[in-house]
């Protein structure tokens, strides 16, 4: 089968995969925020933290939950790696440097996953599998837990309460991304994902020459690292690296697993907001914005733009052979839109365009259909800014799932909106205005520019993947790219909260004459637009003078 036909029937049976789990899978994920009741081990949770599970929280109290939990997982996960040397099973390896440390704390707290060291020659065992992955259940579920309060905040009236952050993010783990994450590691494990604590295995190649393999508990890892949208590979070269990512089915089965939560839960908020259709018009734009994506990198890569892939024939520079040129650039888009982070292949291969488009990607604020819960949140928000741009221009107050669209609420949505760009922008401006940030790009020109920029967008997104022609192992680096995640990802969440409070205390107005329906192609095309028009706005000049330029020449 030739690789364009291969990666096709990839497609249509991803496609058809998440369909056959959307709805089942989002009606699940409905009942598990809106139940009362609370399992056993749940309420074992709660005694130990002496949380009380009925209490429901002010969208304050909320914030205050989320930030100081995550405050105390960046200094656990911090001192996890400053005292690795100490650890049981830490393979021999040392502590962890001071600023890497840091990067590292923030980049897993916040479902970043950014790396810049090589996994299996610098993480022992207990702190690759009881510091990073526990941290990727924790920022999943925090994820999720912001987008269910948002979701609160449409539906509830007249009322203070966004429901507790305590009970959002236990339920999150014990209900949704434990269970899911046990049976994707037994099926990776079949696939041939290595699983185990071996030791590093000296073998001679056929060649004759020697080679060191290190096993791990990386299928447990891998399982949550995707259906998480974490990232964050066990090894160097992460997905592309044999032990994580085997073969062909593995590949597709990593794909759906990080398409799937985000891909499920506009259903979940179409029942938790009464109206399925309301989420049925959500899944349709993030769909079309994916569907867009994928073929815009598709089609620069198939087509190897460039002398070098003229002269061969394809862009296969970077590229695993066994997953080929289609498959490489459906991970890739995939793993863009959703601030996985995960790579089954060098992003900073790509031609110039087709990883233009990667940062595109990113640079929308990854809500096609983005992160666990940042990507239904960071929709809605652009759904609330869409009617408002909608209501100005029919000249009324926009309402939107029966709630106005007041000075208050495009406040929050203004300072949503704004603080991605402050943190990738302004990133991006320092690392390119200093010598010694100046120093660490490797390929200078457009291409440089889009290294810096493409590693701000990584991080200010929470994404983690790379255009690895960067050297970012720098005090500077570590402690500015740690920076570009803490603002990326808990500045917007305290803007989203901040509006889930102020809808939720207004009483709903029943749609009139004037009430644009949100549930129609309409609005769809009209949400696009504006996802599109607001990055253009930020990002354009910086885009064009680094992909745009550089696949222009």
């Amino acid at each position: 089968m030739s690789d364009s036909a291969a990666g096709l029937v990839t497609v249509v049976v991803l496609v058809a995969a998440l369909a056959v789990a959307h709805v089942p899978f989002g009606n699940y994920l409905a009942r598990v925020y809106q139940s009362e009741r609370h399992w056993a081990v749940e309420r074992f949770v709660y005694r130990m933290a002496r949380v009380a599970p009925d209490a429901e929280q002010r969208w304050s109290t909320y914030v205050l939950s989320l930030l100081g939990f995550s405050a105390v997982s960046v200094v656990f996960l911090y001192a996890f790696l400053r005292l690795q040397g100490t650890l049981p099973l830490s393979r021999g390896f040392g502590a962890v440097p001071a600023d890497g440390a840091f990067n590292t704390a923030v980049s897993f707290v916040t479902n970043t996953n950014w790396q810049w060291y090589a996994g299996e020659s610098t993480l022992g065992y207990l702190v690759q599998m009881s510091g990073l992955a526990v941290q990727n259940f924790m920022s999943a579920a925090v994820g999720m837990a912001v987008a269910v309060a948002l979701v609160r905040g449409f539906t509830r009236s007249q009322s203070d309460r966004l429901g507790n952050f305590w009970v959002d993010l236990v339920r999150g783990t014990v209900r949704v991304l434990l269970p899911l994450a046990f049976v994707a590691a037994i099926v990776l494990v079949a696939t041939g994902v290595v699983q185990n604590f071996a030791g590093t295995q000296h073998v001679h190649t056929l060649d004759g020459g020697a080679q060191s393999l290190v096993g791990g508990p990386v299928a447990s890892q891998e399982a949550v690292k995707e259906l998480g949208t974490n990232g964050g590979g066990f090894y160097n070269a992460n997905s592309a690296h044999p032990y994580e990512n085997p073969n062909a089915f593995a590949n597709l089965f990593q794909v759906f697993l990080l398409l799937l939560i985000p891909s499920a839960l506009p259903r979940a908020f179409g029942r938790m907001a009464g109206n399925t259709r309301q989420g049925w018009a959500i899944l349709g734009a993030m769909g079309l914005l994916w569907l867009a994506g994928l073929i815009v990198v598709t089609a620069f890569e198939a087509a190897h733009p460039g002398t070098v892939p003229d002269a061969v024939g394809a862009s296969l520079e970077g590229k695993e052979q066994r997953f080929g040129v289609w498959n490489s650039a459906l991970f890739a888009n995939s793993t863009t839109m959703t601030s996985t982070g995960a790579a089954g292949s060098a992003h900073d291969s790509y031609t110039a365009l087709g990883g233009g488009m990667l940062i595109v990607n990113m640079v929308l604020g990854e809500i096609s259909p983005g992160g666990v819960g940042s990507g239904l949140y960071g929709m809605l928000v652009i759904a609330v800014l869409a009617v408002f741009l909608a209501g100005l221009m029919v000249g009324r107050t926009p309402e939107y799932l029966g709630k106005k669209i007041r000075q208050r609420e495009i406040t929050c949505v203004a300072l949503y909106v704004l603080a991605m760009p402050l943190a990738v922008l302004v990133g991006t401006a320092l690392a390119l205005g200093f010598p010694g940030p100046r120093e660490a790009i490797l390929n200078p020109g457009p291409h440089g520019l889009s290294e810096v920029l493409y590693a701000f967008a990584s991080t200010g997104n929470n994404n983690g993947s790379a255009f690895a022609g960067l050297g970012t192992n720098t005090a500077f680096y570590n402690t500015a790219l740690g920076l570009a995640m803490l603002i990326g990802r808990f500045l917007p969440m305290v803007f989203v909260l901040a509006l889930a409070g102020s809808l939720a205390r207004q009483r709903p107005v029943p749609p009139g004459p004037g009430t644009l329906p949100t549930h129609k192609p309409l609005f769809v095309g009209l949400l696009i637009g504006v996802a599109v028009l607001v990055a253009g706005l930020a990002f354009f000049p910086a885009l064009a003078l680094g992909p745009i330029a550089e696949g222009l020449r």
